[in-house]
């Protein structure tokens, strides 16, 4: 107890010198279409006390009185500066420009900054919608899961495939948020495109490693996926024109500087294009398409408080016609989320928000053939509330803290069947329902110049709850017995501590070295019929059977910048175990559970992964070139990308056992 009692007497004591000093804090904006700019480092060039803007652009800093220089970078960009005279708490909202339009107090600067050496953050990758599309799309249609391949410690699912491994996990141990909506199947065309619409999004985040506590329910990684909000100075109309696939946004200003809106729909036209083929053919009416709607509405209430609303609908349609053999089919599946953000500022140093989330993802399959008539569906919805603070008590604290709760609803393949007017017993249409529920809190703290830590704990909670029956069998594999649990009646719960640790160590101004630890727990599991992510897969929940995935991740890594931070190169080795991993038993199909519980299709096991990532990027213009050469298997992994903003090379020597 004596290290944990030695922390809160340093925080109080270094809380209590901090109120000599003042906060400047605020918010970082495009100064051309007002959207919100996530990552931009803020300083104070006298004495380097700094900020990073989170995900909502908010930024604080805390210093002693003086008269200092304020500097705001982004790559991007160009260098923002300010003379402010700190005699009391300010506010300072900064709008960034380009280079092509200058603000007065801008000054041109191609100087990167030095956030990836300083952070404690490791095995992160930030990427802007700027860099993605630069990069060369395939068929047409820029990608955000096929570009995040292309980056040390991630494996695509198999060619062409959106699905993802990153350090060995499976794609089921990937959270991906839209606006802090869960994406429970993130491809259309089985596989073959995201469901993002490039131009609907403006930053994408990877976490591979060190994962901070605000994030969890997942053992791998965390892709948190930002939307525009829409430019608030002007109407703009952007569209293009694809191999397969056309799109439109439209945004603009409801009110000008105060709110505005993004409206960005996305359809292919393969089932157009091969209609006139197929009308000829024995299986006319078979058609494919997919389609997405985003949509986003932001209001700036005051300077302490604004409102977001955002909205994804995204859906793949298979229809299959055999006029010859009397055969028909048709597989819809997609998902819809919905966000409602609340972003509020108590003062200089306190930062909230809030946010309602609704998210669904279904999918069914009709099959006809004569008389007879087969469907099969499944699917997970969610009602999530969360809120989440961040606090700056001085320049060397960034606290956050904060609770989320889950209502899950689980559909496990289902199936109904009728043979004209017969309609065939297959059992009740199986629903679990389960509360998932965590709190949180971690700091990150500037213990030294040398070093700096980011200390984290996470509590999860997971309780399946009724209405559930359980089938009791006897030896010969039939039902002896059923237990009936009412509506709310607790069925088993699981929960478990999730301590997080980070640690950066400063060589010298341009190099340091980083280490992390890392502890999840997973409460819901896809279990699969195959290696590739398809809509058949089934997502289940922890019960009695099921038991939780515990994963364990170390990392330790050195970090160095050349040339006046113009060249961020990194070498990353990591060693990770996983406990209950989840799998179809062999000769089971997700169909098995009439008068049966789904659970009991499955077998368990362990894994583990270990290896090593190298990273080089460097700012590269007028050159646009990409490449992977993919290894599956043990073995060596090189991959580049270059793109006009930016140049990377990555490496990966990686051994995964399962």
């Amino acid at each position: 107890m004596r290290p944990l009692f030695t922390y809160i007497f340093l925080f109080v004591l270094s809380s209590k010198l901090a109120a000599q000093n003042f906060s400047i804090s605020g918010s970082v904006s495009d100064a051309s279409n007002g959207e919100s700019l996530i990552g931009a480092v803020v300083y104070l060039k006298e004495n380097k006390k700094s900020s990073s803007t989170n995900q909502y652009g908010f930024y604080s800093i805390n210093s002693p009185k003086g008269n200092y220089i304020l500097v705001c970078q982004l790559i991007g960009y160009s260098t923002f500066t300010a003379a402010i005279d700190l005699n009391s708490n300010q506010s300072l909202n900064i709008k960034m420009a380009t280079p092509e339009k200058q603000l007065d107090e801008v000054e041109v600067s191609a100087k990167g900054n030095e956030e990836n050496v300083k952070s404690t953050q490791m095995s992160a990758v930030n990427l802007d919608m700027a860099e993605i599309k630069k990069i060369p799309a395939f068929m047409g249609e820029v990608d955000i899961l096929k570009t995040i391949q292309l980056l040390p410690g991630v494996k695509n699912a198999g060619d062409g495939n959106t699905g993802f491994y990153v350090r060995g996990g499976g794609p089921d141990q990937n959270l991906i948020l839209l606006d802090e909506a869960n994406v429970y199947n993130a491809s259309h065309l089985m596989g073959f495109f995201s469901v993002f619409n490039g131009d609907a999004i403006k930053n994408v985040n990877l976490i591979k490693g060190g994962m901070p506590a605000q994030y969890g329910g997942r053992l791998s990684a965390v892709l948190d996926i930002n939307m525009k909000e829409g430019n608030n100075q002007k109407f703009q109309v952007d569209g293009g024109i694809g191999v397969i696939a056309s799109r439109l946004t439209i945004q603009g200003p409801i009110i000008k500087n105060k709110a505005s809106f993004i409206i960005s729909a996305r359809r292919t036209y393969v089932d157009i294009l091969a209609k006139p083929w197929l009308d000829k053919s024995d299986f006319k009416g078979t058609a494919y398409h997919f389609y997405d709607l985003n949509a986003k509405l932001n209001y700036i209430i005051n300077d302490k408080n604004r409102l977001f609303f955002s909205t994804y609908h995204g859906r793949d349609v298979f229809d299959f016609k055999d006029l010859e053999g009397g055969f028909a089919t048709r597989i819809p599946w997609g998902n819809t989320t919905a966000s409602l953000r609340w972003n509020h500022i108590f003062n200089p140093k306190l930062f909230s928000n809030t946010t309602a989330v609704f998210s669904n993802y279904d999918f069914s399959f009709e099959a006809t053939q004569d008389e007879f008539e087969f469907k099969l569906k499944s699917g997970i919805r969610d009602f999530n509330i969360k809120y989440d603070l961040n606090y700056f008590p001085n320049s060397r604290h960034n606290i956050r803290a904060g609770v989320n709760y889950i209502y899950h609803i689980f559909t496990p393949t289902n199936v109904s069947a009728k043979q004209g007017e017969t309609t065939f017993d297959l059992g009740e249409v199986i629903r679990l329902y389960s509360h998932d529920a965590a709190v949180y809190i971690g700091d990150d703290w500037d213990l030294s110049p040398k070093f700096k830590t980011n200390i984290g704990l996470r509590y999860g909670n997971f309780t399946q709850v009724g209405p559930f029956k359980r089938y009791k069998k006897d030896m010969f594999d039939r039902v002896s017995d059923t237990v009936v649990y009412k509506p709310g009646e607790k069925v088993v719960n699981y929960d478990g501590l999730e301590p997080r640790f980070a640690l950066r160590y400063s060589i010298n101004p341009s190099s340091s070295l980083k280490a992390s630890y890392t502890r999840n727990y997973q409460f819901i599991h896809l279990a699969t019929i195959s290696s590739l992510s398809l809509p058949t897969d089934v997502w289940m929940p922890c019960t009695e059977v099921i038991k939780p995935q515990i994963g364990n991740q170390y990392a330790l890594g050195f970090f160095k910048n050349f040339k006046d931070n113009q060249y961020e190169t990194s070498v990353e080795v990591y060693y990770k175990t996983m406990a209950n991993q989840i799998e179809y038993k062999e000769g089971s199909e997700p169909s098995d559970n009439v008068y049966d519980n789904p659970d009991n299709a499955f077998t368990y096991g362990k894994g583990w992964a270990y290896g090593a990532e190298f990273f080089v990027k460097k700012p590269k213009e007028n050159l646009q070139v990409g490449s992977a050469i993919p290894y599956h298997g043990r073995g060596a992994n090189l991959m580049r990308s270059i793109t006009e903003e930016n140049f990377w090379l990555s490496t990966i020597v990686a051994m995964m056992h399962r």
